[in-house]
């Protein structure tokens, strides 16, 4: 069974300033995701399946779905405050949404394969996508528990306009995750990689250190834990009580592999990172797509 990809579409750019999942970035207005989903089919990725908001709908399905008809069968499916486990309502005043493991559950009627989730406006290069389908397709029909992380290389990940936000992972003998920790801020400082810890020191880590760019493989087993999870996260007062409090993929992450319930394989890739964090950074990434399409990575058009 080919795999699914799931991408997480449902956030406003706070930092970018607009809807940049919509933002045309290739020669002839590609989107960042609309690379992903390239690469992902190159890679065997057999369906996709966008999580987003319902209020731009019309918008996405003009823009974006429409490109993909005939190429990829696609699906949507909608994250929303009040998309919540019966017993439980939104808390009066809450804005923000409630992070990607609510986007994820939002996909548990439509996928019933072995899924790869992404962030829709990070630029993860192909062989990223080859590496997680690969490992999703050779897993024996039916398996549970076994999931997977690509571990990106912190050095290729940076932006040069600012500080960058990455799950800093450990991993044990077998390249399974042992922890992923969120750090909101990474930068290069005097020619190290650097990230400021609880107590605002910089803490320098090697280049190669294995980090989480929300690129995550998954079995649909993955659903059932989220949603009896995500009960436990609403019926704590704090979490209801903080309208910033959110359902993060590594929080659930690390409760499996805490309890035992997974093991997450650590993937190894070389391909760099790039994304639009700031505003600034976009220049860079129209300029870096234009070089991979010169170098026969991507034709001119893609669809």
């Amino acid at each position: 069974m080919k795999p699914t990809l799931l991408l997480l579409a449902a956030g406003m750019g706070s930092r970018y300033g607009g809807l940049k999942q919509l933002d045309g970035l290739g020669p002839n207005g590609e989107t960042i995701m609309d690379y992903s989903i390239y690469d992902a089919v190159q890679a065997g990725f057999g369906k996709i399946v966008f999580v987003i908001r319902k209020d731009f709908e019309q918008d996405f399905r003009e823009k974006i779905l429409s490109k993909y008809e005939g190429h990829v069968p696609a699906e949507l499916c909608f994250q929303s405050l009040d998309a919540l486990p019966e017993g439980f309502t939104c808390p009066e005043g809450r804005v923000k949404p409630w992070g990607t493991n609510h986007a994820v559950l939002m996909a548990k009627d439509v996928i019933k394969e072995p899924f790869c989730v992404i962030n829709c406006d990070d630029f993860y290069n192909r062989d990223a996508f080859m590496v997680i389908g690969k490992f999703l397709a050779d897993l024996p029909e039916g398996s549970q528990g076994k999931y997977a992380m690509v571990g990106f290389r912190v050095g290729n990940t940076l932006s040069e306009n600012g500080t960058v936000a990455r799950g800093i992972c450990s991993k044990d003998a077998d390249e399974h995750l042992t922890t992923v920790v969120e750090r909101t801020e990474i930068m290069r400082i005097d020619g190290r990689v650097s990230y400021k810890d609880e107590q605002g020191q910089w803490v320098a880590v090697s280049d190669n250190t294995p980090v989480s760019m929300n690129m995550w493989g998954f079995t649909p087993d993955y659903f059932a834990h989220s949603e009896a999870y995500f009960k436990e996260f609403l019926a704590d007062p704090a979490n209801m009580a903080n309208p910033k409090a959110e359902f993060f993929i590594p929080l659930m992450v690390n409760k499996l592999i805490n309890d035992g319930t997974a093991t997450v394989k650590v993937l190894d890739t070389t391909s760099k990172w790039f994304g639009v964090t700031y505003s600034a950074d976009r220049q860079s990434v129209v300029d870096k797509i234009k070089k991979l399409i010169e170098e026969g990575v991507y034709p001119e058009k893609l669809w």
